[in-house]
């Protein structure tokens, strides 16, 4: 086939120029191996494709049809040339992530912000889901980049670690007062409404594997399905939110939401961003993944 092409391409430079001598000069080699090759091409396709003039060859009516053919070839090949030019000189790309509504507004956006800045021309889109999914697409090579908390089993992805979260209970002061006053148990949690995200969210997974052994009792479960509302419906009262608490610190230094204590507290975990392990990367994916590290050194130096 590379050996075709070689014919293709003095066929072409031949019929551009209409003359050997200026087909050889363009293709900087010689006049009898620029006819050596033609012969073989006129051989192969066992036609005609020039008539032989004193001022140079002509195109016969079979020439004409091949090199109309072989002109939108190359035509082809020369915008694809141009446009990984054009992609090389300006970063142009698509990058597609997958991430948790939360993590996406809490973790994920600070990076974009300064990954636009950098790389104004990649193109970015964002799908939100549970972990679960994420990984799923991410098996799939639906989406390139996940952003998720540590998972379980490593097989087939890289993780690259941003950060270490903390999964807290966090309630309004009132609803406390509230608890204090119509409480029937000893237990803060029996009483009251626990707001958590539904079983199939692998950070609920998390928090009932590690408060298994703690035989911890709820006096009523009420399953919310981003934490974002878990926050908002505990700022209102309406109940104690298990929550990350990296995400309400300003609420809790304020005073908006409050600590409610649980012994022992809940192990800390990391979050990180998670590609599918593969020998190929592409360019964009690699410059975010670059940028994020950058990051973290950055942080380590302060």
């Amino acid at each position: 086939m590379n050996e075709n092409m070689e014919l293709y391409k003095y066929f072409y430079a031949v019929a551009q120029t209409g003359n050997i001598s200026a087909a050889a000069k363009q293709l900087y080699t010689s006049q009898p191996v620029v006819s050596k090759y033609i012969g073989r091409l006129e051989n192969e396709l066992h036609t005609q494709l020039f008539i032989r003039t004193s001022r140079g060859v002509r195109l016969t009516d079979e020439g004409r049809l091949l090199y109309e053919h072989v002109e939108s070839a190359f035509d082809a090949i020369e915008a694809g040339r141009q446009e990984l030019e054009r992609i090389h000189r300006f970063g142009i790309g698509n990058i597609r992530f997958g991430v948790s509504t939360t993590l996406c507004k809490y973790m994920l956006l600070p990076y974009l912000r300064t990954y636009i800045k950098q790389h104004p021309h990649v193109r970015l889109s964002i799908q939100c889901q549970s972990t679960n999914q994420t990984l799923e697409l991410l098996e799939k090579n639906k989406i390139d980049i996940g952003l998720i908390g540590e998972p379980r089993d490593f097989k087939g992805i890289r993780f690259f670690t941003v950060s270490e979260i903390e999964d807290v209970f966090v309630s309004a002061g009132s609803y406390l007062k509230n608890l204090e006053t119509m409480a029937y148990t000893e237990s803060i949690y029996e009483n009251a409404t626990v707001m958590m995200l539904d079983q199939e969210n692998l950070t609920r997974q998390y928090i009932d594997s590690c408060l298994k052994p703690m035989t911890l009792l709820y006096g009523h479960i009420l399953e919310v399905s981003t934490m974002d509302l878990i926050i908002d419906f505990a700022k209102i009262g309406m109940g104690i939110g298990c929550v990350i608490k990296n995400f309400v610190q300003d609420e809790i230094e304020s005073g908006a939401l409050v600590k409610v204590p649980i012994a022992p507290p809940i192990p800390k975990r990391l979050v990180g961003f998670a590609v599918k392990n593969q020998p190929y990367v592409p360019a964009p994916v690699r410059s975010f993944l670059k940028m994020v590290s950058d990051e973290g050194s950055r942080r380590l130096s302060q």
